[in-house]
């Protein structure tokens, strides 16, 4: 074979326990803290305004905490001195009393706000612009969003079964949904904000997460049909071994873009970059352990990947 086997297969036992583990803290912490939805899915107020000196962040925040607005989201936008403020409704329609949905309420929102931090900053203060999302449109947003990912997953099953074999669709359906509960566990248990950008991340981590998958499950459909004389474990070992290199450095050079992102891509792609930096890792692994456990435990043989003999061939295949 010319490389080096690793038998990954001695460890799957383990790595399935830590796979339902992983699943089992996700899943809670989805079902105990949910996910928290950025201004895109609930509605609320986005104000953008600029600075004659840059400001601190932190200073921000706490001039609006300070001022009453709890809850608010504080975020650079563009250059040092632009200031991207997001209100939920809640806080909105307390600052201003009425309905947070009307156009004069917003603009309103927008007056005032810039008018407190005029008085807290020792230049001035500019208005950029100021938007309402209606949280009708965000609920749309969020329902159009969790049907995508499960649309995304449907295909994603139909292709591989009429690719390869039904048995390799559910070992990839599992990595990518392992992949998904996953990410979103860790923005539920770090109380991250989850918005459209991290909704983009997470389809984008099912499309790296199956491309992982399918180049695996290639060569192992392969080597079921070249390598004779060997038990399916070995065969699996044998073609993870030989795509461990290319997985590698595509996972590193992929982590690599997104850890200067992460460091230097400002804090509006923050959680965009970190939701790809888990799938990323996650992915890696569910492609070697995930959808390979479950080829193991639905017993795959070399008789589900042998191709079809046509009718009168089969004195020619055992011709020497």
């Amino acid at each position: 074979m010319g490389k080096r086997v690793y038998d990954f297969m001695r460890w799957r036992k383990p790595a399935a326990a830590v796979s339902i583990v992983l699943l089992l803290a996700a899943i809670a912490a989805l079902v105990l803290n949910g996910l928290k939805f950025g201004l895109d899915f609930t509605g609320g107020t986005q104000i953008e305004v600029g600075y004659e000196q840059a400001p601190g962040i932190e200073d921000v925040r706490k001039q609006l905490v300070d001022a009453g607005y709890e809850g608010a989201s504080v975020v650079r936008f563009g250059s040092d001195s632009e200031i991207l403020i997001k209100l939920p409704p809640a806080v909105a329609e307390a600052q201003t009393q009425i309905s947070a949905r009307d156009e004069e309420a917003t603009q309103s929102i927008g007056d005032e706000l810039v008018t407190m931090l005029e008085q807290a900053s020792p230049g001035d203060v500019t208005l950029r612009r100021v938007e309402m999302v209606g949280p009708q449109i965000g609920e749309e947003l969020r329902d159009d969003g969790g049907l995508g990912m499960l649309f995304a997953l449907v295909v994603v099953m139909a292709y591989v079964a009429l690719r390869f074999q039904y048995k390799f669709s559910f070992g990839a359906v599992a990595a990518l949904a392992h992949d998904v509960i996953i990410v979103l566990g860790f923005f539920a248990l770090f109380k991250l904000d989850f918005d459209l950008t991290v909704l983009a991340a997470v389809l984008a981590v099912i499309g790296y997460s199956l491309n992982d998958t399918i180049v695996v499950a290639d060569r192992i459909r392969e080597n079921f049909r070249k390598v004779r004389k060997a038990e399916p474990d070995e065969i699996i070992n044998i073609s993870i071994s030989q795509t461990l290199g290319r997985t590698f450095m595509t996972s590193f050079t992929t982590l690599l873009v997104l850890w200067a992102l992460q460091f230097f891509g400002g804090e509006l792609i923050h959680n965009f970059s970190l939701a790809l930096i888990v799938g990323v890792v996650v992915g890696t692994y569910s492609s070697v352990y995930v959808a390979a456990n479950v080829l193991m435990a639905m017993n795959i043989t070399k008789e589900d990947l042998m191709p079809p003999v046509k009718e009168g061939s089969e004195l020619e295949e055992e011709m020497p």
